[in-house]
């Protein structure tokens, strides 16, 4: 069987962007957890607040350093794989990827170090600042980040000259149309990310005695966080949606698996997708749901498959992706709640209840990486949405090259995942270094501790 080298080098780019999103969509969100124990710390004096600051610290740290490394091999295959792209599309594309690292990445990496090192080296206030600046830094480096792939998704502000195309509007291109709703999405999502990541681990610690003198703390300000945003998150899903469905209607249509224009479209819980027969096998389905949540009128038109012929994304992966982020933000809506209603109505979380927030620790990645794949593969035959198509600026590779670098690639990253997942069972793990800790944070984290058990 011949293999395409065009597929190749997409599902490559596909492992490089999944394998990379993991980290930022921890940093962005965590560090702005950092800052509020350290306004804790500084409001109240709680040792408790500090304790906790320094334990997650450690792993922001790894977390950043994971996610800098894979972006910078994420980006080489702009020139090694799809040269076209920068040749065609580097005019807008350089100088948003350029401010990223002028006004982000160089002000998370000069602070970061205080962050780490400067605990009795500088003041509590210079501490403070420097945690602000690199909150600030993870939330700029999204923004430029986000601007430009919501660029490619709703491409605005250009003019095309010989093939080439030039920014005529930035403002138009930074601020486009579906930039507002995406990087409130990925914003939001980033820290749900975290907030599931804190109080998995938290839980972790519980279940096997190894909890610290903050870890209660953790739990609850966690689950508040994550019962708070969820629903909020629903409510952002619903107007990107809507953003969506205006300007790249054949993702809709592959989402929902709508393969002919029809008012009163059902909603499809699961099914499966036949791109063949054009029809969706097994299919079980909530009538008008989708022309309802879409449109907000239960007997709205929305656009089919059949409107996009040769145009559309593969159906399959898109609609499951969808349903995958769906679900998942569903059952962390669940969790959350429970989880506030039992510190609400019993104060304290039952052994169940923490052995299943447990592995929830890591919902956050599997919503944001069904989300990404929704986002990508549904721009699909695009790399700039209706403009340029993303098998004309492919490099002719021949298949073995790809084959040798992309099982490279999933090698490296396999292993670095093992190790990641496996330093931060190390950290969760790792019982308080002594009992002059224990006994220097014990009055501190003994009111915390109670108002949860």
């Amino acid at each position: 069987m011949e293999l395409d080298p065009f597929l190749l080098s997409r599902i490559q780019f596909a492992a490089n962007i999944s394998f990379h999103i993991l980290f930022p969509s921890i940093t962005i969100g965590l560090c702005w957890f950092l800052l509020f124990f350290r306004l804790q710390y500084t409001r109240t004096g709680d040792k408790s607040w500090e304790y906790a600051y320094f334990s997650w610290v450690k792993i922001f740290a790894l977390t950043f350093a994971l996610g800098v490394v894979s972006g910078i091999t994420m980006s080489f295959q702009f020139g090694t794989n799809w040269p076209g792209f920068m040749e065609r599309v580097g005019n807008i594309a350089g100088p948003l990827l350029g401010y990223e690292v002028l006004t982000a990445f160089f002000m998370e990496a000069s602070f970061l170090g205080i962050m780490l090192f400067g605990k009795d080296k500088v003041s509590n206030r210079v501490h403070l600042i420097s945690t602000f600046l690199v909150a600030i830094g993870t939330t700029f480096s999204a923004f430029w980040i986000i601007s430009l792939n919501s660029w490619m998704q709703t491409p605005v502000g250009y003019e095309i000259r010989d093939g080439v195309f030039f920014a005529t509007d930035w403002w138009a291109i930074i601020f486009n149309p579906s930039f507002p709703y995406r990087m409130t999405h990925m914003l939001i999502a980033s820290l749900l990310t975290s907030a599931f990541m804190i109080a998995g681990i938290s839980a972790w610690r519980v279940l096997k005695d190894s909890d610290g003198p903050s870890t209660w703390l953790l739990l609850r300000v966690s689950l508040i966080a994550a019962a708070i945003l969820t629903p909020v998150q629903i409510v952002v899903g619903d107007l990107h949606g809507l953003n969506t469905l205006e300007h790249q209607p054949a993702k809709i249509a592959a989402m929902e698996a709508i393969w002919e224009t029809e008012k009163g479209a059902p909603f499809t819980l699961i099914g499966l997708p036949n791109e063949e027969t054009r029809t969706t096998d097994y299919a079980l389905k909530i009538p008008k749901a989708a022309s309802l949540v879409l449109t907000h009128d239960a007997d709205g038109e929305l656009p089919g498959l059949d409107q996009f012929e040769g145009e559309h994304p593969p159906v399959g992966m898109v609609f499951w992706s969808f349903r995958v982020m769906v679900g998942m933000g569903c059952l962390m809506l669940l969790i959350s709640w429970i989880g506030c209603w039992q510190l609400w109505r019993k104060r304290r979380l039952n052994k169940t209840y923490l052995m299943a927030l447990a592995p929830m620790g890591f919902s956050g990645w599997v919503a944001v990486l069904a989300g990404w794949w929704v986002t990508e593969i549904g721009r699909q035959p695009w790399v700039v949405y209706g403009v340029l198509r993303a098998r004309d600026v492919v490099a002719d590779h021949p298949p073995e090259v790809l084959i040798g670098s992309l099982t490279g690639y999933l090698a490296l990253y396999g292993f670095l995942l093992i190790a990641y997942i496996g330093s931060l069972n190390y950290l969760s793990s790792k019982p308080p270094r002594s009992a002059v800790l224990l006994h220097e944070y014990h009055l501190s984290s003994t009111t915390a501790e109670s108002d949860v058990k």
